[in-house]
């Protein structure tokens, strides 16, 4: 009888890493300034009818989902995830951008006396880049980490 292989994991060379977070990179601050400006533009709509932190919870709703299927699919489909953890990240990111663009918004209310639509808009884009930033990393790192087998098949594949 022949002895088994044991498979294990292998890890990527750096340059491939390194190639392959430059990739995730790419796709996602392009569908990050998509999804930003058109998160702007909403915010810019539903502002005069509904005020400023209902019109960034209603630009914020219609968004945050699209987002984060366009970076399963694209940004990070060679990484697989479950879907669980997809739709708790998907709540997490709306939980912290909603509440992040509330206090940013405020603390412009304390500091302006009336904050015109491009201030506004502008202290959201700002907070936006900020959160951008630390979401990447949770997205990377947590929710698109890399499987812990190479053979498993990914979970847009099942």
């Amino acid at each position: 009888m022949a002895p088994q292989s044991v498979h294990r994991p292998t890890r990527p060379d750096k340059r491939t890493a390194r190639r392959e977070i430059g990739g995730h990179a790419a796709w996602y601050l392009a569908a990050g300034v998509v999804t930003t400006g058109l998160q702007a533009v909403l915010f810019l709509v539903f502002r005069p009818e509904i005020g400023a932190q209902w019109a960034n919870l209603v630009a914020l709703a219609i968004t945050t989902a699209g987002n984060t299927e366009f970076h399963r699919r694209v940004t990070f489909a060679s990484r697989s995830s479950r879907a669980g953890k997809r739709h708790l990240q998907d709540l997490v990111t709306f939980a912290f951008y909603a509440g992040y663009g509330s206090v940013v918004l405020a603390a412009l209310d304390a500091v302006v006396a009336h904050p015109s639509a491009g201030q506004q808009t502008a202290a959201l884009l700002a907070a936006s880049f900020v959160g951008g930033v630390v979401r990447f990393a949770v997205l990377r790192w947590w929710v698109f980490a890399r499987a812990r087998r190479d053979g498993e098949p990914q979970d847009h594949q099942r």
